[in-house]
């Protein structure tokens, strides 16, 4: 190949801030090849903070789209501008067909990447299904969505009647969530396979000091916590506390964004139910939490506020969600996919750089 046309593959970013130290990333083909200082020409940002692109593992939606609407298209592009660049939109507890008609629709290019399809539910435990349809509500049935390859996580209540086996045979990554299970129930799912809890506090019992329940199995068999930090759904105080207890290792912030994420308070539709946001905060009509109306770049900012290192806050919402679903982005290293978020003075969202391209 001629270095002419070497050129024209490759894109440089000059003058990056990582880590403290300035820099230039240079990517070929969308992955990162080199990183330090270069005399190629490039894309100038004088000094401005570089993160890794985000990763959402579980978000329902934004700007009045969702992902039970089946609209990718209209979807993922709000959430590169957001600083998402991967993002797995997650379903509701709802009819098989509609679930299905998801799981297959076109994936749109130049937008945030499809990491896959995170199902929350419909294996859920009625007791806590809080926002979710309790008329879709099933048993684990491994066979159900075993051909769809782009199911990449499902969250169930390990407590029902099938949900072993289900974790033992499902190839997807098994979260434990809206569910009632105790500590011994949380442990043996761990051991069948489950690596992470859905929205930790939320839908699901509290610790006890005589039953720690699943977060207290969580901590003890390395599985993953994943956390709304919208300031609404956890206490500071609580996210504090499951920082200290898992670390930036296996605490990994969410969004759980729905719909309304962006837009006004009002009447909003949320897995077939009526949600009413006031606040930007959303619920059912009974009062039940209803996913939230933040972004995941604003949650990261709520994580630093709340006393969270910037760097481990970052890495919460990047390199550890990237670990846990075998995602080959989430750090900024060589052979990694070049998927950037560049901050301004203000720490507010300058540019976001996906595949090496800027978007």
């Amino acid at each position: 190949m001629r270095a002419a046309e070497w050129g024209l593959l490759m894109k440089v970013f000059k003058n990056l801030s990582l880590n403290g130290s300035l820099v230039d990333i240079t990517s070929e083909g969308g992955k990162i090849i080199s990183i330090g200082k270069t005399n190629s020409e490039g894309v100038d940002f004088g000094g401005k903070k570089v993160f890794p692109g985000l990763v959402d593992i579980h978000t329902h939606g934004m700007g009045g789209f969702d992902t039970m609407d089946a609209v990718l298209k209209d979807m993922l592009p709000l959430y590169a501008k957001c600083g998402t660049t991967t993002v797995f939109p997650t379903t509701m507890t709802a009819p098989h067909d509609a679930i299905v008609k998801v799981l297959t629709e076109d994936v749109p290019k130049n937008s945030a990447k499809l990491g896959g399809f995170h199902l929350e539910g419909p294996y859920i435990n009625e007791k806590f299904k809080g926002a979710q349809n309790s008329a879709y509500i099933r048993n684990p049935d491994a066979a159900e969505f075993a051909d769809f390859d782009n199911v990449k996580m499902i969250t169930i209540a390990p407590e029902l009647e099938g949900a072993e086996e289900f974790i033992h045979k499902t190839k997807a990554v098994v979260a434990l969530g809206h569910t009632d299970a105790d500590y011994d129930t949380g442990v043996k799912a761990a051991q069948a396979g489950a690596k992470c809890l859905t929205h930790t506090f939320n839908a699901m019992r509290p610790i006890h000091h005589r039953n720690p329940a699943l977060i207290g199995a969580a901590s003890d068999t390395g599985m993953y916590v994943q956390v709304i930090c919208d300031g609404k759904h956890i206490h500071p105080s609580a996210i504090r506390l499951l920082y200290k207890i898992f670390g930036s290792e296996r605490m990994v912030l969410i969004s759980d964004s729905m719909r309304a994420t962006g837009l006004p308070d009002g009447e909003y539709e949320f897995g077939g139910l009526r949600i009413i946001v006031k606040d930007k905060t959303a619920r059912t009509e009974s009062g039940a939490l209803a996913g939230s109306t933040t972004p995941l770049f604003d949650c990261v900012k709520k994580a630093i506020e709340f006393g969270i290192p910037e760097q481990e806050a970052f890495k919460m919402a990047s390199e550890t969600p990237a670990k846990l679903m075998g995602l080959n982005c989430g750090t900024i290293a060589e052979g990694k996919d070049c998927d950037l978020l560049i901050l301004d003075e203000n720490t507010e969202i300058d540019t976001v750089i996906i595949n090496g391209e800027i978007f």
